[in-house]
């Protein structure tokens, strides 16, 4: 009985143990932290801009890199990556590196449930504390709508997903507007009649092509010309 009695506990330490590493690891701060200790630091009036979120980020730089080096961006996104992921190395990926500004897109992959039961509060109470995050160190806040998706492919039984992306974007762009912040409407010009991504913007429903991201690129330019100066 003794024995048993002390083995548990330690069963369960090493089970809250082994669920925190994970966690880290889901977190992926290795991701960039060569690419971010090699960065310089900005030179004196440099707008240098950071653009943080999950796959759709990470594949933009990835397949446009021309577009981020010849405007001074820098890609910081995680495949499949959800926004408390996204807060979680927020610091190390945004305000260590001194941008001017950050643009932030996140909520796809809460809505798709990859890290837990989606609730819009609580994702949109993730992107409000990197805004705030952001403002208190003195870098310009740009919030970007979700891009539109008609279902997940790889979670099929997620229900109404145009619905629960266009109620979190109309929260996103009214906390936007409240606190004075920039927004970039990606949503308007890539959905078609049915709420989903048009076809030639998208590889599979959820991530963008070329064409997509052409798209994006010019509404982000234009709301970051705007915003830094």
């Amino acid at each position: 009985m003794r024995t048993s009695c002390l083995i548990f506990p330690v069963l369960l330490i090493f089970s809250i143990f082994g669920h925190a590493q994970k966690y880290n690891e889901q977190i992926n701060l290795k991701k960039y932290a060569v690419a971010n200790s090699e960065l310089p630091a900005p030179a004196r009036n440099e707008k240098r801009v950071v653009f943080i979120g999950n796959s759709i980020t990470q594949a933009w730089a990835e397949k446009r890199p021309d577009f981020f080096t010849a405007n001074n961006y820098i890609g910081r996104g995680i495949s499949g990556q959800t926004s408390p992921q996204l807060l979680s190395r927020f610091r190390q990926d945004v305000i260590n590196l001194k941008p001017a500004a950050v643009l932030i897109n996140i909520g796809t992959n809460d809505i798709a449930e990859n890290t837990g039961s989606y609730n819009e509060d609580f994702t949109l109470g993730n992107i409000i504390s990197m805004a705030e995050l952001a403002k208190a160190n003195k870098i310009k806040v740009i919030l970007s709508s979700v891009t539109p998706a008609g279902q997940y492919p790889w979670r099929k039984e997620i229900q109404d997903v145009p619905g629960k992306i266009q109620s979190l974007n109309a929260r996103i762009k009214a906390y936007a507007a409240a606190n004075k912040f920039a927004y970039v409407d990606y949503y308007s010009s890539l959905h078609d009649e049915n709420h989903a991504l048009i076809k030639s913007c998208t590889t599979d429903g959820v991530h963008l092509s070329v064409q997509g991201y052409e798209i994006m690129e010019k509404l982000a330019k234009e709301v970051i010309s705007r915003k830094v100066r």
